[in-house]
């Protein structure tokens, strides 16, 4: 198995991308990955390997880059390459940690889509207080949405949640104002009569107060809404512990409660971290596209490489084109 890392995306890069790379060749002996970025500086944090590859350029783009011009412009930047190596067949899958909506256009003009679907999603895996994790789809990829669209998410989360995750029969939920049938905007009300009707377990509208309690295993929504909970978890966390360790170092007495403690604290801390569970996948692309947190450190560029190879071995792209074939033909 073959994946393309984008060594020049993201705050910590390449350094921390070209770790987590030797990292993960350590951890799984049948993936080879090609990393793709200034050679020279890939070098100074990497290690002769037999299954990595380099492919140098100097060509990057950056978060002020305008997404589509410069996937357009720049042609022979690290982050259009690896998606390149998807498109030619030398790379069964490519991970990201650079420029999102670079990246989304990457995947949508040089990877391509699945037949069949309309508009591929971006999907992390969020935490949950019991440690399994939800998928949410879609949190960015596009913020205006038909209630086909959220039709084809609960779809795919529900192939994804059940290929990759693992979870026999997922919960699929519509985020709304509300749990009760009925509430909600015109498109939440459409999306709900539609997702009734499709071949998932889906149970019903959930609200965003109880997604961390594991009301759902994939949770449906569009790319505004999503984007707007994802931000608000993210930022809660950070604030929470942020606010927990000024407390404790406010005086000698919680100091040294803070020592008693530790252990548990970072336990909790990991419970709660996105990176355990990898990137945000693309989903609806003809092949894995992993977008990996901006600020990805060496563990959770392991946990996209790790993501991208369940996805190729699950042959997920295909499950989803053939599940959606299906569902066509039924209407026919």
């Amino acid at each position: 198995m073959k994946l393309a890392i984008d060594a020049m995306g993201g705050d910590h890069a390449p350094e921390a991308i070209v770790k987590g790379a030797m990292e993960a060749l350590q951890t799984y002996e049948d993936i080879e990955i090609t990393l793709i970025g200034d050679e020279e500086k890939i070098h100074a944090f990497s290690e002769s390997r037999e299954r990595l590859h380099v492919v140098h350029t100097s060509e990057v783009i950056t978060n002020e880059d305008e997404p589509v011009r410069a996937v357009r412009r720049k042609k022979q930047s690290s982050l259009v390459l690896a998606a390149t190596e998807v498109k030619e067949g030398r790379a069964d899958a490519c991970i990201s940690a650079g420029n999102t909506g670079a990246l989304m256009s990457a995947g949508l003009f040089v990877v391509g889509r699945i037949k069949g679907v309309d508009r591929p999603a971006l999907s992390p895996t969020l935490p949950t207080l019991d440690g399994k994790g939800f998928l949410m789809l879609d949190v960015g990829a596009n913020v205006d949405a038909k209630p086909n669209h959220l039709l084809q998410y609960g779809i795919i989360g529900s192939i994804y949640a059940e290929q990759v995750r693992g979870i026999n029969n997922p919960r699929v939920g519509l985020l709304n104002v509300g749990t009760e049938d009925g509430k909600g905007s015109d498109l939440t009300k459409q999306a709900f009569t539609m997702l009734q009707e499709a071949p998932i377990h889906f149970v019903g509208n959930v609200e965003s107060r109880d997604l961390l309690d594991g009301v759902a295993d994939v949770v449906v929504t569009d790319g505004f809404t999503g984007n707007i909970a994802l931000k608000t978890i993210e930022g809660t966390a950070m604030n929470m512990f942020k606010m927990i360790k000024e407390t404790f170092m406010s005086s000698i007495k919680t100091k040294v409660a803070a020592a008693l403690v530790k252990n548990d604290l970072k336990k909790l801390k990991d419970q709660l971290d996105y990176s355990e569970y990898g990137g945000a996948g693309l989903l609806g692309l003809s092949a894995p596209v992993i977008k990996a947190h901006g600020s990805s450190d060496q563990n959770a560029i392991v946990n996209a490489v790790r993501q991208a190879r369940d996805m190729v071995k699950k042959d997920v792209s295909s499950t989803i084109q053939t599940t959606l074939e299906q569902m066509e033909g039924e209407k026919e």
